[in-house]
């Protein structure tokens, strides 16, 4: 695996994540009706606030797993931990995939259907590559 894979998977995958924060601040705001999240199984307004609340930090912290895997971040964090946190995320994602296709929401199943499986997929090349010089 080539170093500009690795470094282009993870700002990919920072990227990405960093949309999906937006998104969810959209849907706290409420620009974005809170139906198309979470499967469309939240019931109330409080669920909703719970719940993209856990995504947001979440997904700060996978970023920051990424970008500490990568090279981006430097603090001390042995290597296999970084590594099992990406794998954690192949596999949370890959999950989340499934979760999607199994949505009772349309507009989840057919946009972050995709995103969820591409996010897996860079995941794995990032768990599966070498860290290069940022």
């Amino acid at each position: 695996m080539t170093s500009k894979r690795f470094r282009a998977a993870s700002i990919a995958v920072i990227t990405m994540l960093s949309l999906v924060i937006i998104f969810h601040l959209l849907i706290l705001s409420g620009i974005i009706p809170y139906s198309i999240a979470w499967g469309g199984r939240l019931k109330s307004t409080d669920d909703m606030i719970t719940f993209e609340a856990i995504s947001i930090i979440l997904n700060i912290l996978m970023i920051a797993i990424v970008a500490q895997h990568s090279g981006f971040l430097h603090f001390r964090i042995n290597e296999t931990i970084s590594r099992i946190g990406v794998w954690a995320m192949v596999l949370l994602f890959a999950l989340n995939t499934v979760g999607n296709l199994l949505s009772v929401n349309e507009t989840e199943r057919i946009i972050f259907t995709p995103v969820t499986l591409i996010l897996s997929v860079l995941c794995l090349v990032l768990a599966l590559g070498k860290k290069t010089e940022v």
